[in-house]
């Protein structure tokens, strides 16, 4: 199979889980389809019950999270300890369009209290140069 091909198949793939949320499951699919179609051959289903991935029970993972919320996000990134020492909105700014999700400072400042008042995050009051700014770091 040349190297269009393959490009071409990985394309439809990507396609038909573009609609999922972010995490475990997307992937999975994602994964199900693309050997389904480089092997289109196979007469067995698309996705084995025994492929999808259960759910985890108690806790709230990064893959448990609303990922289509603002706050979902955020909460990812302080899973993925992002947030570990304080950093700037700024800097949560730049870390979410990382990962390809692009809000407005504006917006992010009021998520981030929200936050901060669910205790979900601790933000602190730091003097930089003539400046005083907030930094939000894990609680």
């Amino acid at each position: 199979m040349d190297a269009k091909k393959i490009i071409e198949l990985r394309r439809q793939a990507e396609k038909a889980v573009e609609d999922m949320r972010d995490g475990e499951f997307k992937l999975k699919a994602f994964e199900v389809i693309l050997n389904h179609l480089l092997s289109p051959g196979k007469a067995e289903p698309i996705l084995e019950s025994s492929e999808v991935p259960k759910a985890k029970p108690g806790g709230h993972k990064a893959a448990d999270k609303d990922l289509e919320s603002i706050a979902g996000r955020i909460l990812v990134l302080k899973d993925e300890n992002f947030m570990k020492t304080p950093k700037t909105i700024g800097e949560i700014r730049a870390e979410l369009q990382a990962h390809g999700w692009h809000y407005p400072v504006t917006t992010l400042s009021g998520e981030l209290i929200r936050l901060v008042q669910k205790r979900k995050l601790r933000r602190q009051k730091v003097k930089v140069g003539n400046k005083l700014i907030w930094q939000y770091t894990n609680p």
